[in-house]
């Protein structure tokens, strides 16, 4: 299944409307603060999905896998391999997540790689019958499957599951509300990365409120025309001090 971006937009849309009123419920009036997607809520809640915290890999390079059937992911560590159960509709993500001193730190790393997954369940669903029964043919408890099997669909099917990923933790309107709320409505400027100090409050508020990393909210601002981009030689920041 081949999608654009405009069409993996209006399924974000659908599904976060759907998942609003189902959490919050139906909206009576729309002055309110921008909001980020309660992601874990919306997986297990909304999705039905079971979400467990095992270790993915030696080197922290796997943050998180799902499946369509029942299956096992081997993992390889110390030169020795081990099976960890995967089932249906279940989300595996790093143990390092809920690691003591680990979980502010990576809070936005955690609820990507959620969006992410959820992403790849959502889209499953919107498969054809005969392509459902393929990928649950694939995913059999009869084999074991490798990293490389398991985690890495095609490509597209990669990039389709972090577009629609970062638009259902956020959603255009609530990026709309936040540019409004914390940019006054105008467009960010990044000189090859660097933002003015006002332009860096403006993203860290709409990074604290969606609860997302910086490189996160830049790519969405940018899919979404809220970052113009110019030359560094260009940089300056009125509130730099020069000595």
């Amino acid at each position: 299944m081949i999608l654009s971006q405009k069409e993996i937009e209006e399924i974000a849309a659908a599904v976060t409307k759907d998942f609003n009123e189902f959490f919050f419920g139906k909206e009576v009036d729309d002055d309110r603060l921008p909001r980020g997607t309660p992601i874990d809520q919306l997986a297990q809640e909304y999705l039905g999905l079971r979400v467990s915290f095992v270790p993915l890999s030696s080197d922290g390079s796997i943050c998180g896998l799902t499946a369509y059937a029942d299956t096992e992911y081997i993992i390889e560590k110390d030169g020795m391999q081990y099976s960890i159960p995967l089932h249906r509709n279940q989300v595996l993500m790093d143990a390092s997540f809920i690691q003591p001193f680990q979980i502010r730190k990576l809070c936005g790393k955690r609820r990507f790689t959620l969006a992410h997954e959820c992403a790849h369940q959502i889209l499953f669903q919107m498969e054809s019958d005969e392509v459902k029964a393929q990928w649950q043919q694939q995913y059999s408890a009869r084999k074991a499957y490798s990293l490389r099997e398991l985690k890495t669909r095609e490509d597209w099917s990669e990039w389709q599951a972090n577009v629609l990923g970062a638009a259902l933790l956020m959603p255009q309107r609530e990026i709309d509300l936040a540019v409004e709320y914390y940019a006054r409505g105008r467009r960010l400027i990044s000189y090859e990365g660097h933002f003015a100090y006002p332009d860096k409050m403006s993203l860290n508020m709409i990074c604290q409120q969606f609860g997302v990393s910086k490189t996160a909210a830049v790519i969405r601002l940018k899919q979404l025309g809220y970052i113009e981009t110019r030359p560094y030689c260009e940089f300056s920041d009125p509130l730099e001090v020069w000595a």
